[in-house]
């Protein structure tokens, strides 16, 4: 008996627009929520759809993501008869050691699919964040008789262009589909999230591989050509919360988003997963002041934080006011430091005095991971930090 699907999540992207956040890291592994990272949602939205096995196709910087996803059983439940595997772009089978396109990503690791023989084929970002229940799509995928289906999701007119934009008949079937358009006619977007008839797609991928003048894309290439020689491709639209967090603002308003309205369900209606974390409580001294804000595990507060995310293992010292901020793991932050507005790369140390970020800033500061700031009149860096886990026990 077949297999009814299995997922590929294309995991591979530098995220350039990130800066100094994707220096050293892929996209999909930056942190996310405190505790999470970017590719904890594609990968808890396949467990709770009931998607068990997946492939994690990597390419840039993939370590990071490598040690995060380990064996995969944090996204597998017990009963699972699955698997998550890390398909990596250096893989011997892999022509050239680099995949050209997103197409070309699902191409040269056809053999993970072709391993497991599925009906359909769901091909997912691993940038993204929401929540979908991706049964509902294929559901929908086989009562159409649909060959390819895309999810939908309107998007603002002065964004569309950063999208494939398409439009569809009142049926939902897409009748014309024009990938990041200088002049968009429709603000209906891809959301880079596929359902495909397997059976059918590796035919189209190896035609797309033989041609010359394709730039081995799902969005250029692939989805056009289907559309234009009258494949039965149908939208699925979705109506939840979702964010492509492919620039820093994007990355800083999706973690805003998480302190105003909570747009994403509680973990009680729809379950995150993720690698095992250190779950000590986090210990937030009496002269310290916390408003609207999320302190993750193993974090010690001791100055104030205001409208703002802090990650797992993060310290902060007596007298350092930080508001509307972003602050990733294991950063240590002295003494009376003013951070506004800013995103803190991992295990980053700012030292007594550092002032990040104004509070009449229109744009976003970003410090890179591992970064060591103090003040400029300072001769060295003076750190004083204690040791974290002596604070909390």
């Amino acid at each position: 008996m077949r297999k009814q699907s299995v997922a590929l999540l294309l995991a591979g992207g530098e995220g350039r627009r990130l800066g100094a956040l994707t220096q050293n890291t892929a996209k999909p592994a930056v942190h996310f929520a405190g505790r999470y990272r970017m590719i904890d949602y594609a990968l808890s939205n396949c467990r709770n759809s009931g998607v068990d096995t997946i492939g994690v196709v990597t390419q840039y910087k993939p370590e990071s993501l490598h040690q995060h996803i380990g064996t995969g059983e944090a996204w597998l439940s017990e009963t699972d008869k699955g698997c998550v595997e890390v398909l990596c772009s250096n893989q011997e089978h892999v022509i050239g050691n680099e995949f050209t396109g997103t197409a070309n990503a699902v191409y040269q690791n056809r053999h993970f699919i072709e391993k497991h023989d599925p009906e359909y084929v769901l091909v997912l970002s691993g940038d993204h964040i929401y929540q979908m229940d991706y049964s509902k799509m294929i559901e929908q995928h086989q009562k159409l008789g649909s060959v390819a289906t895309i999810a939908v999701k309107p998007v603002g007119w002065d964004e569309a262009s950063r999208f494939g934009i398409m439009n569809t008949d009142e049926e939902g079937r897409i009748v014309e589909f024009e990938e990041k358009p200088a002049q968009p006619k429709s603000n209906l977007a891809s959301m880079g999230i596929y359902v495909f008839n397997w059976d059918f797609l590796k035919k189209v991928l190896e035609r797309d591989d033989l041609s010359a003048d394709s730039s081995h894309d799902f969005g250029k290439d692939v989805i056009p050509m289907m559309v234009e020689e009258g494949v039965r491709v149908h939208s699925f639209s979705y109506e939840g919360y979702w964010k492509d967090v492919g620039t820093i603002d994007s990355l800083w308003q999706a973690q805003m988003d998480l302190l105003n309205g909570s747009p994403l369900m509680s973990e009680l209606e729809w379950p995150m997963y993720t690698a095992r974390v250190a779950n000590a409580k986090p210990h937030v001294d009496r002269t310290a002041k916390v408003d609207r804000s999320l302190i993750s595990e193993n974090c010690a507060v001791y100055g104030q934080v205001q409208n703002s995310v802090i990650s797992h293992g993060v310290y902060i010292g007596k007298g350092s006011v930080l508001t509307d901020c972003v602050i990733m793991p294991n950063v240590r932050i002295g003494n009376n430091v003013k951070l506004h507005k800013a995103i803190i790369g991992e295990g980053s140390v700012l030292c007594d005095g550092v002032t990040v970020g104004k509070t009449d800033a229109q744009t976003i500061s970003v410090v890179g991971d591992h970064e060591v700031l103090y003040k400029i009149n300072d001769k060295a860096p003076k750190i004083y930090l204690p040791r974290l886990e002596q604070r909390i026990g």
